[in-house]
């Protein structure tokens, strides 16, 4: 238990929105959908770890979130990037038009 709540809850909610996020990535053809989707099951990850480390009273799993965090900041940064400059030349941010950038 922590702070009165179960580990069981945390659990389903972390699974609750990492299949959301990952239903997201399969579904949806918007890259900044996609950047969103990504996001919410690196939370739910992040999510599962904080719960962990309360449980078993060790911030190892609480200083790995915050490296998560920060590769996940640098992932976003990186990839908007990559697609202000796609839009610049599509006009388009759907994913269905990137299969061309092979050439």
């Amino acid at each position: 238990m922590i702070n009165g709540i179960s580990i069981n809850l945390y659990l389903l909610l972390s699974a609750v929105l990492f299949c959301i996020g990952a239903i997201g990535v399969m579904a949806r053809r918007n890259t900044i959908i996609l950047f969103m989707c990504i996001e919410l099951m690196l939370n739910a990850v992040n999510l599962l770890l904080v719960a962990f480390s309360c449980l078993h009273k060790d911030a190892t799993g609480q200083v790995f979130v915050f490296f998560v965090m920060a590769v996940a900041a640098s992932e976003v940064a990186v990839g908007l990037a990559i697609l202000s400059m796609i839009y610049r030349k599509k006009r388009s941010i759907d994913t269905a038009l990137l299969q061309n950038l092979k050439h």
